[in-house]
């Protein structure tokens, strides 16, 4: 109960209000001093009072100093670590833009590998010009073939023309033939009749 008193009383607890009342008072006294040892002796004391009081002060604005500077220090401290919460938020997003590519470029890899798995299933560019050259002259052959093959058709064609017309021309000349034979039969026939009437 006797320490929470005083410490009501002085406030912070260092007792600088309790020494400013021993000064005013032991000030009093020295004022009041009949003798000159008793003044002398009230002024020594004043001297100590007044020296703690100084020391109090010069401990107190050393204190307040030191107050300061950590206050500085630490928003100092805080500033880094405002710049470093923001270095590191840099950071992060640099990261995920690195991340994005990478899965980007892992996703490119995937289908140049889907796409080089296709191509290798067909024959190189060297390979399938050596195949169209050899179907483009194997066309060319094919194709001189069957000009070969129309002209003998055209040809064999003329020439079962010539042959029908041939046939027809023979079979007309036998006709006329057994017709003549037919006609000079009769008349014979006819002038040997008329030579035995």
């Amino acid at each position: 109960e006797v320490i929470r008193k005083r410490l009501l009383i002085d406030g912070d607890g260092a007792g600088d209000d309790r020494r400013i009342n021993l000064l005013v008072k032991s000030f009093i006294k020295w004022c009041n001093s009949g003798s000159q040892e008793e003044g002398y002796s009230q002024y020594q004391r004043m001297l100590s009072t007044l020296s703690q009081c100084e020391f109090s002060m010069g401990k107190t604005l050393l204190v307040y100093d030191m107050n300061l500077r950590e206050m500085e220090n630490y928003e100092k401290i805080y500033k880094d670590i405002e710049n470093s919460i923001a270095a590191a938020h840099e950071k992060i997003a640099e990261c995920k833009k690195q991340i994005l590519q990478a899965k980007r470029i892992r996703k490119n890899r995937q289908e140049y590998d889907a796409l080089a798995k296709v191509i290798q299933h067909h024959p190189d560019r060297h390979e399938t010009l050596k195949q169209l050259e050899a179907l483009g002259k194997e066309l060319q052959h094919l194709s001189h073939i069957k000009e070969n093959v129309e002209d003998k058709l055209e040809l064999r064609r003329k020439q079962f023309h010539v042959l029908l017309s041939t046939i027809h021309e023979l079979q007309q000349t036998l006709e006329n033939d057994e017709k003549l034979s037919e006609a000079e039969e009769s008349q014979e026939t006819h002038m040997e009749a008329e030579t035995k009437q």
